[in-house]
């Protein structure tokens, strides 16, 4: 694979600086969410917010939010949004600005370090190995997800290898009709360009999120498919090169 000059300048300073700086702030962040989460895990939750603002800082990757109004305080929300790359991750945390909860495979519970923070965050972990254990989780997350805290899904499952979209699954979706919440959909644009493969792929940029008007799930009770239609519609319409 060949690379530009950008990559070739950001070498040094990735590996001399951000990776160490990486590796810091990810302890002190998870050292700060097992004290707060004895306290409360809204307050926990922060500990991610300040991690992901402290990389979009270090990377640098600058995050331009639009829409933000579209958001209604102390409504819960099915947030869907397109997955361009890892570093979407560092953008949504440490720019949504509103309490959420990821959805985790439960095999990452056990993950060194992030399965440990993520639990003490009470991210949802999902367990898909049978009806009454997939049950389980939706009505934990029904617990979870009220007064304004959302969930976050990437409803193509994996990162986009060449930014464009991919086909969206159906779990978003039925979990926002099981949990009679509406959607809302988010466009992310110049995360690929960031980070378009692994860690090493990392090099500076920009990057949007462009908070779209929420979807009444409630219209589509009979129809899942139109609602995937038109959200992904919604997200795609959003889609644009970061100048």
């Amino acid at each position: 694979m060949k690379h530009n000059y950008k990559y070739w300048l950001y070498q040094p300073y990735k590996w001399l600086i951000l990776i160490p700086f990486f590796f810091i702030e990810t302890l002190i962040f998870t050292i700060y969410i097992f004290i707060a989460s004895q306290i409360s895990h809204r307050l926990a939750f922060y500990g991610g917010v300040w991690w992901a603002k402290a990389m979009q800082w270090a990377t640098p990757m600058p995050v331009n939010v639009i829409g933000r109004e579209n958001i209604s305080k102390g409504q819960s929300y099915v947030i869907v949004s397109n997955h361009q790359s890892g570093s979407d991750i560092v953008a949504i945390y440490g720019s949504i600005g509103i309490q959420f909860r990821w959805i985790l495979k439960k095999e990452l519970r056990k993950a060194l370090l992030l399965g440990y923070a993520c639990e003490k965050m009470q991210h949802i972990f999902i367990d898909r190995s049978s009806a009454r254990a997939s049950y389980r989780s939706i009505q934990k997350a029904k617990e979870i997800l009220t007064g304004g805290t959302s969930v976050v899904i990437f409803p193509e499952g994996t990162r986009s290898k060449t930014g464009e979209m991919g086909t969206f699954k159906h779990g978003a979706f039925k979990m926002a009709f099981e949990l009679g919440l509406p959607i809302l959909p988010i466009t992310l644009n110049g995360t690929h360009d960031v980070m378009s493969g692994g860690f090493d792929t990392l090099v500076w940029g920009k990057a949007e999120m462009i908070i779209h008007k929420p979807i009444d799930t409630m219209q589509y009770q009979n129809d899942r498919d139109k609602l995937i239609e038109v959200t992904r519609a919604t997200i795609s319409e959003g889609l644009h090169p970061i100048a």
